[in-house]
């Protein structure tokens, strides 16, 4: 502790030339001369060591940490394009006869019904369009009168004072007599359009039904006989082209993993040593003169 290193400082004997020594050049020239004065009816003293405190700044080391880079190997897979011989089946094409049912056409004769138009009356219902009168509602825009209202600005008087403040010299305003708006409502008349329904005869067609008697013509069926060709199937020796698959070599290239190093720099924290500059106390003892008082009995 602080108390223990300024005990071990007084406990050690410290010659007073070596603390002479440490004293500037010009408190040893004042002390001397201060002895020198003591023959001149100075007062009387004696040299006695004191403790001070000085000032000083000492250079330590200071931690941090530093950003550096690291160079890192990784094993990683790679493609690789190997070529090997694999077999493969090609399909050829090999000559060959087979007998085969082709088909031909013979001609033959065949029933078949046919349809005739034959006339014929029919009666049908025909519709007809009469005209008629209907009543209708017409609507029609007649004049109409509407009260509404419709907000106005009014001038109206304020009594008395009002305070408005103070300025940055503390005078105090007021005003007198303000005016301000009132919004009022006042009643209107107003020219509208009211829809109102009328009655009018207007033209209308009515569908009627008529009965009339049309010519028309019905189908009848009637066989007749007609030549057609029906196909037939005959055998023929023909020259046909078969599959054949052969076995070949080709060249292929195959898709292989290949082990690498890869290296990379990867960011790391480094504890490096800075130099900085400390405040401390040191404790340095002063040669200083302290005067000597006799008593004469009055004190």
């Amino acid at each position: 502790t602080i108390l223990g290193f300024v005990a071990a400082i007084i406990a050690v004997p410290v010659a007073d030339t070596e603390k002479l020594d440490n004293v500037p050049q010009e408190t040893q020239d004042t002390d001397v001369q201060r002895v020198k004065r003591g023959f001149h009816h100075q007062p009387e003293g004696v040299w006695k060591k004191k403790l001070v405190w000085k000032e000083d700044w000492v250079q330590i080391w200071r931690t941090e940490k530093k950003q550096a880079w690291k160079q890192e190997w990784k094993k990683v897979q790679v493609p690789v394009w190997k070529t090997i011989e694999v077999p493969i089946w090609k399909e050829i094409q090999v000559p060959d006869w087979k007998i085969q049912k082709v088909p031909a056409w013979k001609e033959i004769q065949v029933p078949i019904w046919k349809e005739e138009k034959v006339p014929d009356w029919k009666k049908v219902t025909k519709p007809v369009w009469r005209e008629i009168q209907v009543p209708v509602w017409k609507e029609i825009q007649v004049p109409d009168w509407k009260q509404i209202w419709v907000p106005e600005w009014v001038k109206m008087g304020i009594p008395g004072e009002k305070y408005l403040g103070k300025d940055h010299q503390g005078w105090e305003y007021t005003s007198h007599d303000l005016w301000r708006k009132k919004l009022i409502w006042k009643p209107q008349w107003k020219k509208i359009w009211r829809t109102e329904k009328k009655q009018e005869w207007v033209p209308e067609k009515k569908l009627e039904w008529k009965d009339e008697w049309v010519q028309i013509w019905r189908p009848v069926k009637k066989q007749i006989w007609v030549t057609e060709k029906k196909q037939i199937w005959k055998e023929e020796k023909v020259q046909i082209w078969r599959t054949e698959k052969k076995q070949e070599w080709v060249t292929e290239k195959k898709l292989i993993w290949k082990d690498e190093w890869k290296s990379r720099q990867v960011p790391i924290w480094k504890e490096i040593q800075v130099p900085a500059w400390k405040k401390v106390w040191k404790p340095v003892w002063e040669k200083v003169w302290v005067p000597i008082s006799h008593g004469h009995g009055w004190d």
